[in-house]
């Protein structure tokens, strides 16, 4: 079964330029990249999910292909509503792999269709997270060359 779309979920807590580096991949791979911005209670985000989501869709506006909205709920749920069976998954390092190898037998056992692609984030940008974006900001620290400026000016506004 061939898909068009692929979805790239994830809470983007903030959006940092490793994922920005794996949505403009994506779209020379598939016509429409869904970047599917997860609600996450669980995980208390920094930043609310209408947030989230404008952020996304700022650094990603020079992206034609990559449509950002927020999801809540199981996971194949909202891929298969999306007229797609694919998920995309970054991988940064080994610590990565495990989990997300998980996810992805989890998701097929429930699944059958159910595709995970996997793609690891240009070399300059595999040491970059979220978390750690996040802990650096908190901090008082430069966090200009991990994520766009408006998410940088979104930090800066939250911390100070």
């Amino acid at each position: 079964m061939l898909t068009h779309t692929v979805v790239y979920p994830g809470t983007f807590d903030p959006i940092t330029n490793g994922h920005i580096d794996l949505i403009e991949r994506a779209a020379k791979l598939f016509e429409r990249v869904v970047v599917a911005v997860a609600t996450s209670e669980k995980k208390a985000p920094l930043f609310p999910i209408a947030e989230r989501v404008a952020l996304a869709q700022h650094c990603l506006s020079h992206v034609p292909a990559a449509k950002v909205v927020p999801f809540n709920g199981l996971l194949i749920d909202f891929v298969a509503s999306q007229d797609s069976h694919c998920v995309l998954r970054g991988l940064r390092a080994v610590a990565d792999f495990e989990y997300e190898f998980q996810l992805a037998n989890m998701n097929r056992a429930m699944q059958p269709e159910f595709e995970s692609v996997f793609l690891t984030p240009s070399v300059e940008l595999s040491y970059i997270s979220s978390s750690l974006v996040r802990e650096i900001a908190a901090l008082g620290g430069d966090v200009s060359g991990f994520v766009p400026s408006k998410v940088g000016a979104a930090l800066n506004e939250r911390f100070n």
